[in-house]
């Protein structure tokens, strides 16, 4: 496509903003999202307190979101702090439910064989409960990691939001090559964050080949 190649530098840099401007938000919500999780699935007072303030926060158009923010934190409108902040709290509302889930899958009796064999709160979260709830929080994390990168190109109503730009640019002059173009990059950078986590997930957490639970957690449960 002629427009393409003549406008290469314009939508490789718009690829590149946009890719920053999406990987921070599911970074930042997926590592606070993790703990908060953790303690919604031990409390169903913290539970139901955090799905529904994050699942209010959910409701709010991402537009009028953007647009309040900086009068929240004090930031120009056309700051990327607003569009980073607006997206990790969807990001956040987001992973959260796929949080507790993940962690109220773990067995019960696993837990309790790891507290029986002296691990602490600490190591049973990291070397048990973690791994198993890995595959559910790597399927969110997917999830949120395209949606974000969609949901960012709203940001362009407000003059940010990467190659959502491609689509105003494009409406505003009734040219329909640059809408394609910025639809397709979108798709092509939601595809390649997507690629990425699976190499993640397949290296971090290769339950594709049992990998199996610490050694004495498996000698306490054989031997029950």
């Amino acid at each position: 496509m002629n427009w393409l190649w003549n406008n290469r530098d314009l939508v490789l840099g718009l690829l590149a903003e946009h890719a920053w401007l999406s990987a921070i938000p599911v970074l930042v919500g997926f590592a606070v999202s993790l703990p908060l999780g953790w303690i919604a699935s031990r409390s169903r007072i913290a539970r139901g307190i955090l799905l529904t303030v994050f699942n209010v926060l959910y409701t709010i158009p991402a537009l009028a979101l953007f647009l309040v923010l900086p009068g929240i934190l004090g930031t120009r409108i056309l700051d990327d702090l607003n569009v980073i902040v607006a997206l990790t709290i969807y990001a956040m509302a987001m992973m959260l439910r796929g949080a507790v889930d993940a962690f109220g899958s773990v067995s019960g009796d696993v837990l309790m064989s790891a507290t029986s064999q002296g691990y602490s709160a600490l190591a049973r979260f990291w070397t048990v409960q973690l791994p198993l709830a890995g595959p559910v929080l790597l399927a969110n994390l997917r999830v949120v990691s395209v949606s974000t990168v969609s949901l960012l190109s709203v940001a362009a109503l407000i003059g940010s939001g990467g190659l959502g730009y491609l689509f105003t640019d494009g409406y505003a002059r009734a040219f329909v090559d640059e809408i394609v173009v910025g639809i397709v990059f979108i798709v092509l950078l939601a595809l390649v964050f997507d690629a990425i986590l699976v190499l993640a997930g397949r290296a971090l957490l290769p339950w594709n080949r049992r990998a199996p639970l610490p050694r004495r957690l498996i000698d306490a449960k054989s031997g029950a």
